[in-house]
């Protein structure tokens, strides 16, 4: 009994000193995590689900805490304590340049200078890109203060959890496509080659996620225009509704925590389609071909029956610069080498007064596209697969254009169609007040209109004629294997 009584009498002795030690024992706690929590921010800030794990490794004895109030007061004490520390990461969070200035050397090289500190996801074959919140985000989600439209370095992107948002910030539902470009939107080709990216995030995530909203810089830059040729397609490939491209309006905030917008999830595409194979980047275009002529009323042309092959011939003509110089020489020509093969039918074509659909329509019955270099050719990949591209340059390009020149014969190759060549003009244009190769003359050259050579334009219409008839036929004896890509039948 005596014992016994010892015994009780330690216990009630131990659960006192244990009650009596709970706030010396609760301060060491939060001074070693405090500890913890620096050294980590000093790398990358804890995740809120640290913060949890951490605090429920504290707790008391239950076995000699057994009175209400004292559960009362270590509970009162806990949410005290995770609210301050909630506090202190909301304002630990640290905000950094949309454009590094240290990498304005190289911009679009390696991890870019947009969200320089950001590794890209990197798959065999895949795009490149950032997708918040994810494993790689440690499940924090991506904040951005990016209204400025004049210096990249003035907008600033953090990363925070869910639970700690940034003082003053807004959350923004739905899936957030963000794009950065080193060219412009405005222009077809520069537009399209920023966002088809997307298309192949779309694809790989199994077709479920549509974009709430796109936000779009040029060199960390907002932008809030897009061409209407890109926007349709988007607006097509995407489901059909209206593109929100965000201004960011209304999101004023205050004081240094002004504009602050962080999105429930969020995809960044900062290297157009490098990195994606050939496969994948044919996946996109074939669905954003079937995509868009199911929005546009298009069908597909049928050439099973009759006894003749169809083959169409477009002319896609331009107004201005690097238009031909003689335009009715030419559309001779080509009319004469139809008129040669059965089945053919010559269409000329200017884009000026063509929508967009009416595009995705006219493409849907080209199988042989015949143009000058410019931005109009990026409506290639609408035409049906092993379709042919005629293309011609004015003198000077080949010299002084770079790689840029080739983007079309990159584009055929990308999409499933055949590049048959170039034509380019040796008359001189403009003459050039520098020396020959001084890549200031290319400003003068570029634009120059285009001449024609009657006998070698005969000769390479009549064999791109004869070689198409010739895929045709094969194809219309062949039997054609349906697949299906995101409920698109291809």
């Amino acid at each position: 009994m005596e014992n016994r009584a010892q015994e009780s009498s330690s216990s009630t002795y131990s659960c006192g000193l244990s009650i009596l030690k709970l706030p010396i024992y609760l301060l060491a706690t939060f001074a070693v995590f405090f500890l913890i929590f620096q050294i980590q921010s000093m790398q990358d800030p804890p995740s809120w689900a640290l913060v949890r794990q951490q605090w429920g490794k504290t707790s008391t004895n239950e076995s000699c805490i057994s009175d209400t109030s004292v559960d009362a007061v270590v509970s009162a004490q806990y949410l005290k304590e995770l609210k301050n520390m909630s506090s202190k990461l909301r304002k630990s969070i640290t905000f950094l340049p949309l454009k590094d200035l240290r990498y304005a050397d190289a911009p679009s090289e390696g991890h870019t200078w947009f969200m320089s500190s950001m590794q890209d996801i990197n798959e065999e074959g895949e795009i490149q890109y950032q997708h918040f919140p994810s494993e790689a985000s440690d499940g924090r989600v991506l904040c951005l203060r990016g209204r400025d439209r004049q210096n990249g370095a003035r907008n600033s992107y953090a990363l925070a959890w869910p639970e700690t948002l940034p003082p003053n910030a807004t959350l923004a539902k739905g899936v957030t496509f963000v794009s950065n470009n080193h060219y412009d939107y405005d222009n077809i080709w520069h537009g399209l080659s920023a966002t088809m990216p997307f298309v192949a995030w779309h694809i790989k995530s199994r077709c479920a996620s549509m974009p709430a909203r796109w936000i779009l810089y040029h060199w960390g830059e907002l932008r809030t225009n897009m061409a209407p040729w890109v926007r349709t397609l988007l607006e097509s490939t995407f489901g059909g509704g209206p593109l929100k491209i965000e201004d960011f309006k209304g999101t004023d905030g205050v004081g240094s925590d002004a504009g602050t917008t962080c999105f429930e999830e969020a995809v960044v595409m900062r290297h157009n389609e490098g990195g994606m194979s050939n496969e994948k980047r044919m996946e996109v275009y074939d669905l954003m071909r079937c995509r868009s002529r199911a929005y546009c009323g298009v069908k597909t042309r049928d050439d099973s029956n009759g006894s003749s092959i169809d083959i169409g011939m477009t002319l896609f003509m331009r107004d201005g610069a690097r238009s031909f110089k003689n335009a009715s020489a030419v559309i001779r020509v080509f009319e004469k080498e139809c008129r040669k093969v059965e089945g053919c039918r010559l269409t000329v074509a200017y884009t000026r007064n063509l929508t967009v659909c009416e595009q995705v329509e006219l493409m849907s019955l080209t199988d042989i596209l015949v143009s000058a270099h410019g931005a109009q050719l990026s409506n290639i990949f609408l035409m049906d697969k092993n379709s042919s591209l005629m293309e011609f340059f004015p003198k000077g390009w080949l010299e002084l254009a770079g790689v840029g020149q080739y983007i079309f014969q990159w584009l055929a190759s990308w999409s499933g169609m055949i590049h048959e060549g170039v034509w380019r003009d040796p008359a001189a244009g403009e003459p050039c007040p520098f020396p020959e190769k001084d890549g200031r003359c290319f400003e003068v050259v570029k634009d120059s209109k285009i001449g024609h050579n009657e006998t070698y334009f005969s000769k390479w219409a009549g064999k791109v004629l004869s070689d198409v008839k010739m895929r045709k036929a094969a194809a219309r004896a062949s039997t054609s294997h349906v697949s299906d890509l995101c409920g698109c039948k291809l």
